[in-house]
């Protein structure tokens, strides 16, 4: 039996049949191996997609079967490069690693594994049962994609395309000029790709986008990805995940990561996974968007935000020349920024030449960079509850994980015309087109009572 037939055979998913491993393009091995050591030197986990058929009752739908490959054998000059050795050593050392890999995949001398075995994790996951100095191997059982056999119902697919085709629309038209809109993926610094979260498990990019249940999401990724343990075993149920574990970067690997694990491959695979990889995002109406970002980080006690932006506002907008240094003291008093002066803040010339714009506020197609990059899935929050359905079934994962259900109350456009009364008009319309494009971008319509006089 070949090496690809043994190992659908272990993993078998229904109906479902390899193509013959001589198909597989000579780019993926490029992104066989993750070039992390989880389990010392000569022992290292690798896995590898293949495109397989899955015949369905009316027709042939592809899917996907993740296979993992344990690579037991490795060199050991392989593992024992020295962290601070050149560049180009690395690269060559992860060169014949991948090569190393490819001949023992196809002489069928790499054996597939049932299992993943994880060494330790994060100091905040390692053991939050109190025992930390202990390190305790646990085997994890690999959960396997869900393949569905009735279709996606049509409204949903055509939604999905009437979105894409808008994003292509908008950003090839001409029509609208913005920032970036014509650049290539090659142009954007690794520093703006930051949002970019990926999970190599399961071939997922997810472009997280501030006040557009974000929070949700990377408990999604987390459990996906089970990059947070406890007691060895990854977290299953993302509401168990704790609160301060969600935001924490560490358990995030994000496209501006690349670099320090990957060197000068990092655009390369990149640009590998963003062709193989689903890639999707979540938006919302870019004025509600900002009436959420107010009420959350400057209408509730924030130290951090009072401090990075609130003082700021307070002095130049508030007629406040020496605000109070704490917030708790601020609003003790009932000082605090107005949602005018936040307004002003955005619109004032000097406030990007000081910082770029914080993430809860930065414009979408700054964030997820739409133009450069082709999403997969467009969901949006006023439909977050079907397009979540929709998504967690296109990514075959919604037999692991559900979307959380949300009953907190959501900042809706409703309250646009309340929040905007005591903005001047002027200031209504050069806010409008401080966020056109995303307001274009993503179809949502101009808000024209909130515009004109």
């Amino acid at each position: 039996m070949s090496q690809v037939s043994r190992a659908c055979s272990q993993y078998p998913p229904r109906g479902c049949v390899a193509i013959a491993h001589t198909s597989i393009p000579s780019t993926i091995a490029v992104d066989i191996i993750n070039g992390e050591d989880r389990r010392g030197p000569g022992y290292r986990e690798n896995w590898l997609v293949f495109h397989v058929f899955q015949k369905g009752p009316a027709q042939l739908e592809q899917c996907s079967l993740r296979v993992e490959m344990t690579l037991s054998h490795l060199p050991p000059e392989s593992h024992s490069t020295s962290k601070h050795k050149a560049d180009d050593d690395k690269g060559n050392s992860f060169l014949s690693d991948i090569d190393a890999f490819i001949n023992q995949f196809l002489e069928g001398t790499a054996e597939p594994s049932p299992q993943t075995r994880e060494v330790g994790a994060p100091e905040t996951s390692r053991n939050q049962s109190g025992d930390a100095g202990k390190q305790e191997e646990k085997f994890v059982p690999r959960r396997e994609w869900k393949i569905h056999l009735t279709p996606i119902p049509m409204e949903m697919r055509q939604r999905q395309e009437d979105r894409k085709q808008l994003i292509h629309d908008v950003c090839t038209n001409g029509t609208l000029n913005f920032l970036g809109r014509n650049r290539t993926f090659d142009d954007i610094p690794n520093k703006d790709l930051d949002h970019l979260i990926v999970d190599d498990r399961h071939g997922i990019i997810y472009c997280y986008v501030p006040k557009v249940a974000c929070t949700n999401w990377k408990r999604i990724m987390i459990v996906l990805s089970e990059s947070l343990l406890i007691d060895g075993v990854p977290y299953q149920d993302p509401l168990d995940i704790p609160q301060e574990h969600i935001h924490n970067s560490s358990l995030h690997f994000t496209f501006n990561k690349f670099w320090k694990r990957y060197g000068k491959f990092s655009r390369h695979l990149m640009k590998i996974k963003l062709k193989k990889y689903t890639k999707f995002l979540f938006v919302r109406d870019p004025f509600v968007r900002l009436i959420s970002a107010y009420r959350n980080k400057f209408e509730q006690q924030n130290e951090d935000f009072y401090k990075r932006f609130a003082v700021i506002m307070l002095k130049r907008y508030g007629n406040y020349s020496d605000p109070l240094a704490s917030v708790v003291d601020a609003f003790a008093s009932g000082i605090r920024p107005s949602f005018s002066n936040f307004v002003r803040y955005l619109l004032d010339a000097q406030t990007e030449k000081e910082m770029p714009f914080n993430e809860h506020w930065r414009q979408v197609y700054r964030l997820c960079h739409p133009c450069q990059i082709n999403y997969d899935f467009v969901g949006k929050l006023e439909t977050l509850d079907e397009d979540a359905e929709h998504l967690l079934r296109i990514l075959r994962v919604d037999n692991i994980v559900q979307f959380p259900a949300s009953h907190r109350n959501r900042t809706v456009r409703s309250w646009e015309q309340d929040w905007f009364s005591n903005i001047p008009y002027e200031l209504r319309r050069k806010l409008y087109k401080l966020y056109e494009a995303d307001f274009k971008l993503f179809g949502y319509s101009k808000p024209e009572k909130l515009l004109d006089e």
